[in-house]
């Protein structure tokens, strides 16, 4: 087929490309149809298999023809299974006007974004952070305002840095609890912290991206803005959905609550765009809501011990180090002293991207370099693999390294 010599793309898209993560993992997968062996610890998804009863009621709404246009930002049905869920996890009530539902919580959050930015309009986002956040913001008109956070703070944010980033223009601050990519978990000391820094600031609003909320490692209660700072919650919208907690990433079905006109605000967006997201699986995560919730403690514990076997294992490579993360399902290795060794740059393995490219067609292990998500000479390792998968690739990592320092 032609090309055409006229196309030109939108301005918008300066500066914006696919995920890559996205092409991180379609890299490995094209060069394991060569070499069957590659091991991939770049995906952002449960490796277990969506709950059986989930999938039957998946089925039985095909079986039973539920499969036509539904209420444009979800089935009144959810949405009450969507309200019990928070009234019976976090103890938030909510009405059916104050609930919006999407293809999945991706959707949810550019919706938020489109709906309520206009030009120039700024958004704090604690750094390192999943890095679809910044160019949403753009793509809505708006201006990512990065707040870089240490590791000897547990990469959260900061009462003191929260309040120098504040300016007339902030509409948001952006907060994912626990943290894709670092696992940093904010308790509730944390959240009434940074509530007292808004209170001051009644302009700015919350997002509260809450997807890792079921996988969290200790014994304290998961906490989110709306529930810490109920006096905060007209101005907070608290994004979920059932990817990561019900393995249902395909299934595509996000949800937030906020107040009704935020959510009426959300549905223009959702009109003009995708519509009602999928009816099937609408009913599937009625069931994941409403059903048997045995899944999440069973899994969240596997993951406790993956977490554990992969920390002390890049711990155990030389010059790398690794926090233990508090929630979700990604090790952020620090591989700034690796990186500093003469050895490397005589290799010209000069950063994050260069060494994650040598893991890869060296090693045959895929992960993703930290600066895609702020967070240059470090790498994100998602353990949502097997324990003999997260051991082989371990194996090829220190050898890998290993090979490197040995010139």
């Amino acid at each position: 087929m032609g090309r055409w010599p006229e196309f030109s793309r939108s301005a918008k898209l300066n500066g914006i490309g696919v995920s890559e993560i996205i092409r991180i993992g379609a890299e490995a997968r094209n060069l394991a149809a060569s070499h069957d062996d590659v091991i991939s610890l770049s995906a952002g998804e449960p490796d277990f298999p969506t709950p059986d009863n989930v999938k039957l009621a998946g089925i039985n709404a095909i079986s039973t023809n539920q499969t036509r246009y539904t209420a444009l930002d979800g089935t009144a049905e959810l949405k009450a299974a969507i309200r019990r869920k928070f009234r019976r996890e976090n103890g938030m009530d909510y009405a059916e006007n104050e609930i919006s539902i999407g293809a999945g919580a991706k959707q949810v959050l550019f919706n938020i974004l489109m709906a309520t930015l206009n030009p120039g309009d700024e958004v704090i986002v604690p750094s390192p952070c999943w890095t679809t956040y910044l160019d949403m913001i753009r793509l809505a008109g708006g201006m990512a305002r990065v707040v870089a956070c240490s590791e000897e703070t547990g990469f959260r944010l900061s009462p003191e840095q929260l309040a120098a980033a504040l300016t007339p223009r902030t509409r948001w601050l952006l907060l994912n609890s626990p943290s894709n990519p670092t696992g940093a978990v904010y308790r509730a000391a944390h959240l009434a912290a940074l509530g007292e820094v808004l209170r001051a600031a009644p302009h700015v609003g919350v997002i509260s991206d809450d997807i890792y909320e079921h996988v969290l490692y200790d014994t304290a209660p998961f906490a989110t803005m709306a529930a810490t700072c109920p006096d905060l919650k007209p101005r907070v919208v608290t994004v979920n959905g059932v990817s990561k907690a019900y393995s249902m990433t395909g299934w595509r079905v996000g949800y937030a609550a906020a107040a009704p006109e935020i959510i009426a605000a959300m549905a223009v967006v959702q009109s003009q765009s995708s519509s009602n997201p999928c009816s099937i699986s609408q009913v599937a995560a009625i069931e994941a809501l409403d059903g048997p919730q045995d899944v999440i403690a069973s899994r969240r514990d596997a993951f406790r011990g993956r977490r554990d076997r992969i920390v002390a294992g890049l711990n155990a490579i030389p010059h790398v180090h690794c926090l233990l993360p508090d929630g979700a399902f990604y090790a952020f290795a620090d591989m700034r002293a690796l990186l500093a060794r003469p050895e490397l740059k005589r290799r010209d393995i000069a950063d994050d991207a260069a060494l994650c490219r040598y893991f890869l067609h060296e090693c045959h292990v895929a992960i993703v370099p930290g600066f895609c998500f702020g967070g240059p000479g470090y790498l994100r390792l998602s353990y949502a693999a097997s324990d003999r998968m997260i051991d082989d690739a371990l194996d090829r990592l220190k050898t890998g390294v290993n090979r490197l320092l040995a010139g």
